[in-house]
């Protein structure tokens, strides 16, 4: 995500509001502390991160973002990186005190050696947070993820049942905040969901799927194009949102995951 391509529309400003204020809320672990964000992006949040902790590496898959992060963000105890999608990562074991996954884990094919990399460079006692869209919120209970990118999304319940096989210490929380405001994305989200359903019925293969997204977005154009300016739409900050258990209705799920010297059973 490019902030820039994020100011110009109220949705638009509230997703990266929504990453913003994660961001914030994972601050209490990485303050002082060696951190991997896993899935850094164009690297805003690992850099606000950079500020507060002792070492941040920002890893990617997406080569032009690792190069836009490089350029844009430097500081001496902050690092990007590309990696290869699946691979295992180029860190040796107890790396970490803290690794962040923001919006990464709905796009992994396979959940649990992601997971165990994680657990694998995480320090004893290290804490991974993971943020993911709450899926309760997004997708009727038959239905496949409308984003295209997404290979699933999760609701409490799904999210927990794969962290609790790597990690013994698992709290789930939810992230909402001023109705008005979440009201935005959820207006969104109840609007995609909707017009989504003849693409995204539980029965069609990923690839199809896809395609047939991928039409939908061609023959729409960029919907996005004609935006009012921000200041007539929009005047909302991250202190709107918020994150705890049981917020309802839930943008998001946040989940903070500890690893203790015994693993858990996979």
């Amino acid at each position: 995500m490019i902030v820039d391509a994020y100011q110009s529309s109220p949705e638009g400003r509230l997703i990266y509001l929504m990453h913003i204020a994660t961001y914030q809320f994972a601050e209490a672990f990485t303050r002082g502390r060696r951190v991997l964000d896993f899935g850094c992006g164009s690297g805003y949040g690992t850099a606000m991160i950079a500020r507060t902790a002792r070492e941040v590496v920002g890893v990617d898959v997406a080569e032009e973002a690792v190069a836009f992060a490089r350029a844009e963000h430097v500081a001496p105890n902050l690092l990007f990186s590309r990696i290869a999608a699946d691979a295992r990562l180029p860190f040796d074991d107890a790396s970490f005190d803290t690794v962040l996954s923001f919006q990464v884990f709905e796009h992994v094919e396979d959940e649990q050696q992601y997971l165990r990399e994680i657990v694998r460079v995480l320090a004893e006692n290290g804490t991974l947070v993971l943020a993911t869209p709450d899926r309760i919120t997004r997708l009727f209970p038959f239905q496949q993820p409308w984003n295209r990118w997404h290979l699933r999304e999760y609701s409490e319940k799904s999210l927990r049942r794969q962290l609790e096989r790597q990690f013994a210490d698992t709290q789930i929380m939810k992230m909402g905040g001023n109705r008005e405001v979440i009201d935005i994305e959820l207006q969104r989200c109840r609007r995609l969901k909707y017009l989504s359903v003849p693409f995204t019925l539980p029965f069609y293969p990923r690839a199809l799927r896809v395609a047939l997204l991928n039409l939908v977005h061609k023959l729409r154009g960029n919907p996005g194009a004609g935006d009012r300016p921000l200041a007539e739409v929009a005047t909302f900050d991250e202190s709107a949102l918020s994150i705890a258990p049981g917020l309802s209705p839930s943008l998001n799920l946040v989940a903070v995951a500890r690893r203790s010297s015994v693993p858990a059973s996979d």
